[in-house]
């Protein structure tokens, strides 16, 4: 799965406000732009959407610019991807269609797969605020499944006799 410049890049510019809406004053798209390297057409773009999907709030006028909607504790990374209109889908398939993504329209055999590691991925992103990004709370919050010493029941491997 690979997630386009246009999440990343949101994700991106909302961090960056977050960092900076401790200022009394609204930061503008041309500050988020330089800081972040990212176009400032681009980011207009984007904030349209963002603004749509009730994340930001524009400020009008000189010194004009866009504020947080809410504390970056109470957004979530998920939110700022679906409001881009960013699929969080690790299949070929269209979400929600019973077409599969093989030449005949079937679903291929890891199908199920690669859906779950979606959704995995969804429920991820949902657990993480712009806050934990900004204040640098994601790293280590994966945890890795134990091991399994037993062999699996289906296991091709012989098993001794007892």
């Amino acid at each position: 799965m690979r997630l386009s410049t246009k999440g990343r890049y949101a994700v991106m510019a909302m961090a960056d406000l977050a960092q900076h809406e401790a200022t009394s004053r609204p930061v503008s798209l041309a500050d988020i732009a330089q800081r972040q390297e990212i176009s400032l057409s681009y980011l207009e773009q984007l904030f349209a959407k963002l603004r749509r999907g009730g994340l930001v709030k524009s400020v009008r006028g000189p010194g004009g610019g866009y504020r947080l909607s809410r504390p970056s504790g109470e957004l979530r990374i998920s939110d700022i991807i679906v409001a881009v209109d960013e699929p969080i889908n690790a299949t070929r398939c269209k979400p929600g269609s019973a077409k599969g993504c093989t030449g005949q329209g079937a679903r291929c055999v890891t199908h199920d797969l690669w859906e779950e590691l979606g959704r995995q991925i969804h429920v991820f992103l949902s657990g993480v605020s712009l806050a934990d990004v900004v204040e640098k709370r994601v790293l280590g919050r994966a945890q890795p499944c134990a091991a399994s010493t037993a062999p699996a029941a289906n296991s091709s491997e012989p098993r001794e006799a007892a």
